[in-house]
């Protein structure tokens, strides 16, 4: 009887707590409502899209990166340290291993893109 009493006390916590929330948030979209209607309208900032470029050399870096934690997750259990397990060692090289493969097909067919607009009659 006694833990049926705290569940009823938990439930009603509960409750309490989510109708706390809902009201919140009513006010909150409230007054996110009257300040797009009653205050200033404020300049957006235009965001600039990353070019290409700086899109392929994050890629890139991000390979690399992920490479080279393999590589060093790798070294480390061959040296034996007892901080690095080999289930760490075999998804850092799996995760390496598949964005390397990603990477290869981005560049396949931006590769074949460029071979089809190079193709086309002017």
């Amino acid at each position: 009887m006694v833990q049926r009493a705290d569940i009823n006390s938990v439930l009603s916590d509960i409750r309490s707590l989510r109708a706390q929330m809902a009201q919140n948030q009513r006010i909150e979209q409230d007054q996110s409502v009257r300040g797009r209607i009653d205050g200033p309208r404020q300049v957006q900032e235009i965001q600039q899209t990353p070019s290409f470029n700086d899109m392929l050399s994050n890629a890139v870096n991000s390979v690399n990166d992920l490479q080279q934690n393999a590589s060093e997750l790798r070294t480390a259990y061959d040296m034996g340290d007892p901080n690095v397990d080999i289930t760490r060692v075999m998804i850092a090289a799996q995760k390496s291993s598949v964005s390397f493969e990603a990477l290869t097909q981005v560049r396949n067919r931006v590769v074949r893109a460029y071979e089809d607009i190079m193709n086309m009659p002017i």
